[in-house]
């Protein structure tokens, strides 16, 4: 059976990453004897240049039609001066609505070989590995009303959540702790927000469930604070869509760059996966942009939607030993180290994952 996966490259460095990550991708079905097809379609800006808007009908017809959907990145700063509706991130907005993946799962890696190029000391961030759950459809970014009153002075957001969405997204943290080390830490503000009050009410209740599972309530401040400093005592970290879209980049230091991080948005019609970096146009088209977020959200696509755990595995193991091999892009390199292009690194992670299925073949005597 065919996997029907519908590539959205985007903007700025997203096509160069998305390439990698195909890269991987057909390797993986070709060593494994599974048929991946994929089709290419715009979002976000490279859409709205072409078509005239950031989701065209076509897009979001070939990504609900899909059996996943991997994306690049999307914005660009020439739409800095347009109104919310018509900048490329509310493509993405309008995008992961659609597809109706209310739960983001966002994982953050400390890789011993990169352990001294993180902002931590070695002891405090070795052993990191923090998942967070992001609540992706309600809060802030979609609350109403919202907009500005018309002296153009003022402007408004409505922050709003209902016990079914905290619930269903509770639940999936729950899940995915029972798959780790048992913790979860729920992320809210209950000392100020009403909204934060009934998230921690609720994600109680969900609780009660997962006996098996420890519980704490943590402050946002707090959280942040500990992810600062001591960022191996989190396992699961349960987010509304605001406090999780914040944390999730600060949770960039303990893997050493934003450029590392993976996503999947799951629970809807069709699951999503993309990089957690943004478009970085800057740097577009140089080769310097680093492919292994992409890559890892290639690998999630693996694991939740085409159910091959193992070769997941294969491809997060490939990334380590590429990397303690001393693969280095920009971004992570150090004085006198060598810099990898974008594709230099996706064919050294191709490499590495070769030898990783090579020592399996020599360990099973096969």
């Amino acid at each position: 059976m065919s996997l029907k996966i519908a590539l959205m490259p985007g903007d700025g460095i997203g096509p160069e990453v998305t390439d990698e990550a195909v890269r991987i991708l057909t390797n993986v079905a070709e060593h494994a004897g599974r048929s991946f097809t994929f089709s290419t379609h715009a979002i976000g800006g490279a859409a709205i240049d072409t078509a005239g808007r950031g989701l065209p009908e076509r897009t979001l017809e070939a990504a609900l039609n899909a059996d996943a959907v991997l994306l690049g990145a999307v914005g660009h700063p020439k739409f800095d001066g347009q109104k919310t509706a018509e900048r490329p991130e509310a493509a993405l907005l309008a995008l992961r609505q659609a597809l109706g993946g209310f739960a983001n799962l966002r994982p953050a890696v400390c890789y011993p070989p990169l352990a001294r190029r993180t902002a931590f000391q070695p002891e405090r961030v070795k052993g990191a590995s923090v998942l967070i759950v992001r609540e992706l459809l309600g809060g802030l970014y979609f609350g109403e009303p919202r907009g500005f009153e018309a002296s153009g002075n003022t402007a408004f957001n409505t922050l709003i959540y209902s016990r079914h969405e905290i619930e269903r997204v509770a639940k999936v943290g729950f899940e995915r702790a029972r798959e780790r080390r048992k913790k979860v830490a729920s992320i809210d503000k209950a000392n100020v927000l009403e909204t934060s009050r009934l998230w921690r009410a609720v994600v109680s209740d969900v609780a009660k469930g997962y006996p098996d599972v420890e519980l704490e309530h943590v402050y946002v401040d707090t959280a942040a604070m500990r992810l600062a400093t001591a960022p191996a005592s989190f396992d699961v970290m349960l987010c509304d869509n605001l406090f999780g879209d914040i944390l999730s980049d600060q949770a960039a230091s303990i893997a050493g760059s934003l450029g590392l991080l993976p996503s999947a948005t799951v629970g809807g019609k069709v699951d999503l996966y993309e990089p957690v970096h943004g478009s970085a146009p800057d740097i577009a088209g140089k080769g310097l942009a680093n492919p292994i977020g992409a890559i890892a959200s290639a690998a999630m696509l693996l694991r939740f939607s085409a159910r091959m755990d193992k070769e997941a595995g294969d491809i997060d193991h490939a990334i380590e030993d590429a990397l303690a091999a001393g693969a280095r892009t920009r971004d992570l390199a150090g004085p006198g180290e060598r810099v990898l292009s974008t594709r230099e690194m996706g064919q050294a992670i191709e490499e590495a994952l070769n030898e990783v299925r090579d020592r399996k073949h020599c360990y099973h005597g096969v």
